[in-house]
C-alpha cells in the first residue's frame, strides 16, 4: 500500500496544476494548494484499487468500547446512479450530474447485520453539496442492497432494509443501508429492538470510515516542483 500510495502520490505531482512546465520551483499560492487538493481527492474513486476505496476490513467500535471489524463480503460492478438507488434519490444525484455509483457490502464481526456502502461520484464538491440538499429526509430510501449469492447476504434486499443514511466527503455522497443478514425484514423487527441495537453504530461508522479515507487531504508539496523552492 505504501507503494500505491508513493506512486498515486507522484503522479499527481506531475499530472496536476501543470506546475512542473515552469523552469524554476517556487513556492504555490493557495489556489494551487486547493486545486493540487480538490484534484487529487476527485481522481481516488478510480485511481485507488477497490481495496483501497473499499478495504477488505473495516475497524468500528462495539459494544462495551471493543475495537472490531467489518468484513468486505464482496464488491459490485460499478453502475449508473439512477440504477442504484431508489427513485427520490435519484432525481436528486441526476440534477447534479452523478457521474457513477461503486458499492462494497459489508457484515460486522459477528456476520449478524449486512452494510451496502455505496459511493455516488459527483463532478466536484460544488455538485455534491447541490445533490445533497435536494436528498430526502427519509431513512426507508437511499442506496439499494447488493446480496453476494452463497455468502451470509444472499437474503439481504430491499425489503431486509432497516435504515439508510449518507455522508458527504469531497466530490463524493457516501451511502449506507444496513439490515439483518439472516433475512428478517424491516416490517418483521420491532421498533424498540432497533432502537437498542448495535445495527446502526456498525453501518454509520464503516461507511464514515470510508468517507473519511476518500475524502482525506493529502499531503501538498511547499513549492511547484517538490518541497524545496
Amino acid at each position: 500500500m505504501g507503494v500505491v500510495l508513493a506512486v498515486a502520490a507522484a503522479n499527481v505531482l506531475l499530472g496536476s496544476i501543470g506546475l512542473l512546465q515552469e523552469t524554476r520551483s517556487r513556492p504555490l499560492t493557495d489556489a494551487e494548494r486547493a486545486k493540487y487538493v480538490a484534484e487529487d481527492v476527485a481522481r481516488r474513486w478510480h485511481a485507488w484499487p477497490v481495496g483501497m476505496v473499499f478495504p477488505e476490513e473495516v475497524q468500528y467500535t462495539g459494544l462495551a468500547r471493543a475495537q472490531q471489524y467489518a468484513r468486505r463480503v464482496g464488491v459490485a460492478p460499478e453502475a449508473a446512479c439512477a440504477a442504484t438507488v431508489d427513485s427520490p434519490v435519484a432525481s436528486a444525484l441526476r440534477e447534479q450530474g452523478c457521474r457513477t455509483m461503486l458499492r462494497a457490502t459489508y457484515v460486522d464481526q459477528t456476520s449478524t447485520f449486512a452494510i451496502t456502502v455505496g459511493v455516488a461520484v459527483l463532478k466536484d464538491e460544488e455538485a455534491r453539496m447541490g445533490a445533497a440538499a435536494k436528498l430526502p429526509v427519509d431513512d426507508r430510501v437511499g442506496v439499494r442492497p447488493v446480496a453476494f449469492p452463497g455468502t451470509v447476504t444472499d437474503m439481504f434486499g430491499a425489503a431486509q432494509r432497516q435504515r439508510t443514511a449518507w455522508v458527504g466527503a469531497g466530490p463524493y455522497i457516501v451511502f449506507s443501508t444496513v439490515g439483518y443478514a439472516d433475512g428478517r425484514t424491516r416490517d418483521s423487527v420491532a421498533q424498540e429492538e432497533l432502537l437498542n441495537s448495535e445495527m446502526w453504530p456498525v453501518a454509520e461508522s464503516v461507511a464514515g470510515r470510508i468517507a473519511r479515507s476518500l475524502g482525506e487531504p493529502p499531503d501538498v508539496p511547499r513549492c511547484t516542483q517538490g518541497n524545496v523552492c
